[in-house]
């Protein structure tokens, strides 16, 4: 090779947009010709601005849909591939390789070493094997907890940069006025909502690095709130990681998953009290075949609704997080459960009145269940969403998403929030660890 090698970067609107930033931004020996766009809708077709990209991009990356990949290592000669999104099955990321290579190109993947920031500050960091198991409850449990003794946290969430990338380099939220002001999808929302109520900061963005230092700025810990199933951005000091046992045979079957199962100071199982024994026993054998040192604790994610009276006997709609259900591979989540056991008289398939991008979204994801996924990354999906729901048979809507649907949509239905927690099971090994940790770092707390 002569020259600065010629890469992209194929990625989702986050981890890629890192790399980028830790690795390469200011790196002569490479010339980044693009990054690509996968997993989430409208975020292909945009630019990388320069205010980000560094000295060397005065005009900014470009921004191309995967699909188009072969198209592009062709056009732009490419000479290296990099790998940088999560919750994807391993099979698929060979394919992905396949495709590459037979385009001519090399195919890497970038290690948490080469890619984590080191904070001045302790960090916790939530991880998990899928999306959809149970990191967001933890993480709140864990910064509650933390709170409660007294040490300032900082949520630092995973980024989800799907507006304007200058205008997100750094993110902070205190407030819903906070979200309001910065436009943020539903996808957002729904992480973001649950840890503004239970009252922490939370923060987000582009550049991880100005993040870093905003955040350590105002906190004496921070909590690393994981996106899909992806390893930490910030070096921990402390890795949980979320298995769920209502998927076993699926821990040493996604990339990166895997990975942080391996690297875990201590692991989770959680929905025990869903799951059959049977599969609980099979997830801590998984978990274990991969990290037989770590502490292995269990947990349940209890779900309850506002006001359970209101959905006993009537035609519910139940309404999902989005991810969880849709690349996350779950047929339904907590809504459902919770519905049923409220005992709805009957759950409405939103396949009947499915409208504009909604009819999309369940061709995509066929294995989804009687449930709508609260998938809203632009106005046009939030309009689809609402009408979906409008011109179902529903007499009331379960929002088992944990953002105001009614809010958010103004759905003219009435809606029942279905909240779920975390509660560790038998002993509180979890809790242990957490407070060792906590004697370690701050040993005045006590």
């Amino acid at each position: 090779m002569t020259g600065p090698v010629r890469t992209i970067i194929l990625g989702a609107a986050g981890r890629d947009f890192h790399n980028f930033n830790v690795v390469y931004r200011e790196d002569p020996a490479t010339r980044v010709v693009a990054f690509t766009a996968a997993q989430i809708p409208g975020i292909a077709h945009r630019r990388y601005p320069a205010s980000l990209a560094g000295s060397l991009y005065p005009e900014g990356i470009v921004i191309e849909d995967e699909r188009d990949l072969e198209a592009i290592c062709r056009r732009e000669k490419v000479e290296r591939a990099v790998f940088a999104y999560s919750d994807v099955g391993h099979e698929e990321v060979m394919h992905l390789a396949s495709r590459v290579l037979a385009a001519g190109a090399d195919f890497e993947l970038l290690g948490p070493d080469r890619t984590m920031l080191r904070a001045q500050v302790p960090v916790i960091a939530v991880t998990a094997a899928r999306t959809g198991s149970g990191k967001s409850p933890l993480s709140r449990w864990l910064a509650r907890k933390l709170r409660d003794r007294g040490i300032r946290v900082a949520v630092v969430r995973h980024p989800m940069p799907y507006g304007d990338l200058e205008e997100q380099r750094v993110q902070r939220f205190a407030t819903v006025a906070d979200l309001d002001a910065s436009d943020c999808t539903a996808e957002e929302r729904e992480e973001y909502e649950p840890h503004i109520a239970a009252g922490a900061v939370v923060w987000a963005g582009v550049d991880y690095a100005d993040v870093l230092e905003a955040a350590q700025q105002e906190a004496s810990i921070i909590v690393w709130d994981g996106g899909n199933n992806d390893f930490p951005f910030f070096r921990p000091d402390l890795l949980i990681a979320v298995a769920d046992a209502l998927r076993p045979g699926q821990a040493n079957r996604y990339h990166p998953g895997e990975t942080v199962l391996r690297m875990a100071s201590v692991v989770v199982v959680t929905k025990v009290d869903a799951a059959a024994p049977g599969d609980v026993a099979a997830v801590e054998a998984e978990v274990r075949a991969l990290n037989p040192r770590a502490p292995l604790a269990h947990a349940s994610l209890p779900v309850s609704l506002d006001d359970p009276g209101a959905v006993s006997g009537r035609r519910v709609l139940v309404v999902e997080d989005g991810p969880t259900t849709t690349h996350g591979g779950m047929a339904f989540g907590a809504g459902y459960v919770a519905a049923r056991a409220a005992g709805a008289s009957e759950i409405v398939d939103p396949r009947e009145s499915a409208a504009g991008t909604v009819r999309a979204l369940f061709a995509k994801y066929p294995h989804i269940g009687p449930v709508l996924p609260a998938a809203g990354y632009s106005d046009e999906e939030v309009a689809s969403l609402r009408d979906t729901i409008n011109a179902s048979r529903a007499e009331v809507v379960v929002a088992g998403s944990p953002i105001d649907l009614a809010a958010l949509t103004g759905v003219a239905k009435p809606v029942v929030r279905a909240r779920y927690g975390f509660e560790e099971r038998s002993e509180p090994l979890l809790a242990r660890c957490v407070d060792d940790f906590i004697a370690r770092h701050f040993p005045a707390s006590g």
